[in-house]
């Protein structure tokens, strides 16, 4: 391998050879996932925005999550809000840089069917303001992910979060299987997916690799990278937060492994890389959730557009 040729990441064990056995140095890796990034889009970002519109309690118990019924914090409690509430936070959305804006709601999935015809009136909202759709509504079945399809939703968001193995020190209430079935049904429907998952769990880099290889192998279209924000209350709330190094080269790893796939950076991002938030760019993100996460801050959306600016990179609208 030259030292201008980007090495081909295809095995777990190609992966850990390359960040283990090879100890390849951060200006390298760097090197190799900016090339990447680069040659997929060049320095346009894609900027995506969300609103926690249903929240708290949650049957689902989920180590990391705040929304769970099963944490004690002091997370908001509310149903899913109205329609227009959903619309004035798309156009807010819209005029802070982002393209894509997501409906979230806590919960194992949306059935009622009030609940899902104000979510499909949202979807055409949302579409109205020039934004794109995008949904996290849990495990939705095959014809409600069909009907929203319809409705015009763009993409469905639904995370792995771990790899296969790790899965059950995070998670009881539902199965690995049933989130990949959840991806696979709205691939089925005619919906991007977006699916990534959270780092800092306790997971290894063998867990990560393979998370990674497992969303290449799914087809998914966008790949969130999530940072562990430990919220008191929560089982892994005395979770210190990870090293900003690290989180970097998890970045640099997720585009090695999916080159051609758009791999923003979302939850935790403001914590976990603090002054360093332009870095991710040189790591290989090309997006990035602009605006507050579910149930914590991020950072104010006029600097996140300053630094944009500031590093030489074009919002796509």
């Amino acid at each position: 391998m030259t030292s201008n040729e980007v090495p081909v990441v295809e095995t777990v064990q190609d992966a850990l050879d390359l960040l283990f056995r090879e100890k390849i140095s951060d200006e390298e890796l760097f090197g190799y996932s900016e090339s990447l990034r680069k040659r997929h889009s060049g320095n346009r970002l894609d900027l995506c925005s969300i609103l926690n519109a249903k929240s708290g309690s949650c049957p689902e118990d989920c180590s990391f999550c705040a929304q769970s019924a099963q944490s004690k914090t002091a997370t908001q409690v509310y149903p899913l809000v109205s329609r227009e509430k959903i619309k004035e936070a798309a156009i807010s959305a819209r005029a802070n840089g982002a393209r894509r804006f997501c409906i979230v709601t806590s919960g194992r999935a949306v059935a009622d069917d009030s609940d899902l015809a104000l979510i499909e009136n949202s979807i055409r909202d949302i579409a109205e303001t020039g934004l794109l759709p995008c949904a996290t509504l849990g495990m939705m079945n095959s014809k409600n992910l069909k009907r929203l399809k319809s409705a015009g939703l763009n993409r469905y968001h639904h995370n792995l979060e771990t790899s296969e193995a790790f899965f059950h020190e995070i998670c009881s209430t539902h199965t690995y299987k049933q989130k990949v079935r959840t991806i696979l049904d709205a691939q089925e429907a005619g919906l991007s997916v977006c699916s990534g998952g959270l780092f800092g769990l306790g997971e290894s880099w063998r867990d990560r690799i393979e998370m990674a290889i497992a969303l290449r192998d799914l087809g998914v279209d966008s790949v969130p990278i999530n940072f562990l924000i430990p919220i008191t209350g929560t089982p892994l709330g005395k979770k210190a937060v990870i090293d900003q190094a690290e989180a970097l080269r998890i970045i640099a790893l997720y585009r090695l492994v999916l080159p051609d796939k758009e791999i923003r950076v979302c939850g935790g991002r403001s914590m976990a890389l603090k002054e360093s938030g332009s870095d991710i760019f040189r790591a290989g993100a090309d997006g990035f959730l602009i605006g507050n996460y579910l149930t914590t801050a991020g950072l104010a959306p006029e600097d996140d557009l300053r630094m944009i600016k500031e590093a030489g990179f074009e919002v796509i609208h």
